[in-house]
């Protein structure tokens, strides 16, 4: 093997890793913004992903059946539309059980796992046991060839540009917006913002709907690499979890970096050996400096 065709090969792991890197993101900002900031382990983040994802099938069925001149353009509008409908369950899912449960952390988990446990029994019941698929539009497959033998595909460049687009929106909204202004205000002294007229109950349940809304979107993007199924979520729950505390729960900085870092380990290291070996590798690395910095990568000290 040439020179040559081991930096193409390490340019495509790379490159997978990045797409790794998107949806393990935008699981994280979500996690971040619910868990970082208002302190609930929602166990239940991955299902609200799924609900993303499964958003996405019925719109590519719906646009080829009774619309085809509109599957070109589905795709997009899905996304907005898996945001809508994980940020109304999001919303309803702490308006029905996660107010009654702020500061008591072991109740929330407990809780949001019995939600994911009864989302998933709702999936297989209402939509099916087996996975799924969309039909993307022709402009999300093919890939880029921008040197020989090195092919980049074009599914991955979009849902990088997503997470960037995301991840920006966030960014912006928390320094920016009324929203934000509010947020970090009921996060440094939730005491002080009540007496200052902010309504830190109508805070917390935006918030905790927009972190759902996002984990939506990466259902959206992960069916763009993947097929989807009722424990499809799931399967990334503990890496977002990885991902906000190995970055700092209130930094979406160190949630940014932290995401980077787990999946291009990952992806690296699943090209010289097994999946499990390479999970297993990178969370040994990930223990060891959480045992040197156990604050994380970018610890935020706010007033209490």
């Amino acid at each position: 093997m040439t020179l040559s065709e081991m930096m193409n090969i390490g340019l495509m792991q790379g490159f997978a890793g990045l797409s790794l890197f998107s949806v393990l993101l935008l699981m994280g900002l979500g996690l971040a913004i619910i868990f970082g900031q208002m302190g609930v382990i929602n166990m239940a983040h991955g299902e609200f992903m799924t609900i993303g994802a499964y958003t996405i099938f019925p719109g590519s069925e719906l646009a080829s059946k009774f619309a085809p001149g509109w599957t070109p353009f589905y795709f997009p509008i899905a996304i907005v539309a898996a945001f809508g409908f994980a940020f109304v369950a999001g919303w309803l899912v702490e308006w029905g059980l996660i107010r009654h449960l702020y500061k008591r952390p072991l109740d929330t988990l407990l809780a949001t796992r019995g939600i994911s446990l009864a989302l998933q029994q709702c999936f297989r019941t209402f939509i099916g046991p087996k996975e799924v698929s969309p039909t993307l539009p022709d402009w999300l497959l093919g890939s880029r060839a921008p040197a020989p033998g090195l092919d980049i595909p074009i599914n991955g460049m979009f849902v990088l540009a997503l997470t960037a687009v995301v991840t920006g929106g966030v960014l912006l909204a928390l320094h920016r917006s009324r929203w934000g202004l509010r947020v970090r205000a009921t996060v440094s002294n939730r005491v002080m913002a009540n007496a200052t007229g902010i309504d830190t109950k109508k805070t917390d349940r935006l918030t905790f709907a927009i972190g759902c809304g996002i984990a939506g979107v990466a259902g959206a993007a992960f069916t763009t690499i993947g097929s989807t199924g009722p424990t499809s979520g799931s399967l990334y729950i503990v890496d977002a979890f990885l991902v906000v505390t190995f970055g700092g729960a209130a930094s979406l900085l160190g949630t940014v970096v932290s995401a980077f870092g787990i999946a291009q380990t990952q992806s690296i290291t699943e090209f010289f050996m097994a999946g499990s070996m390479a999970k297993m590798l990178t969370l040994s690395l990930i223990v060891l400096i959480l045992m040197v910095r156990p604050q994380g990568l970018f610890a935020v000290k706010v007033r209490r």
